[in-house]
């Protein structure tokens, strides 16, 4: 039976992101981009890293968001 709902479904991008699930912790945004976590609040408190959302008290990155500053500071538009 086809989707009916009147919902807009968001798809990721790629079979990476749909693993990764929508929401990341500073530790495996750290892991993913080779990075100390204390490097992550570094960039926070500049305002030159991935933007962060707070839920509740903890900080959460969106990867789709995270793939786009990557892919807006890779050297020379190399990034996948």
């Amino acid at each position: 039976m086809p989707n009916t709902s009147s919902r807009s479904t968001n798809a990721p991008a790629t079979a990476e992101a749909a693993k990764r699930g929508p929401l990341a912790t500073p530790a495996e945004v750290a892991e993913y981009l080779g990075v100390p976590v204390k490097t992550l609040y570094q960039w926070k408190y500049r305002g030159i890293g991935p933007k962060v959302h707070k839920v509740g008290r903890h900080l959460r990155y969106r990867w789709s968001e995270v793939d786009a500053w990557v892919n807006a500071r890779s050297a020379y538009g190399l990034a996948v």
